[in-house]
């Protein structure tokens, strides 16, 4: 999958759980800078996988702590 098409579905699933699109940027962090709680990563979670249709594993989860490591995430495990 390409980069910009991670990148775009990103942003789609990013505003699906509420956050302000003028917040989304590849450095912004999820829990400080976005304000999502476990309630929210959840959600994020669920969307991810569905949108992407990948499985996060638990051990993974700690890996997706900012856009930027989900974008990365996202194109290792996108193939």
């Amino acid at each position: 999958m390409k980069q910009e098409t991670i990148r775009r579905d990103l942003y789609k699933v990013l505003r699906r759980t509420g956050v302000p699109r003028e917040k989304i940027v590849e450095n912004a962090t999820l829990k400080e800078e976005l304000l999502m709680d476990e309630i929210d990563l959840t959600c994020f979670l669920f969307l991810l996988e569905t949108k992407f249709q990948v499985e996060i594993n638990n051990t993974e989860l700690g890996k997706l702590n900012s856009v930027g490591s989900t974008i990365e995430y996202l194109q290792k495990h996108c193939a």
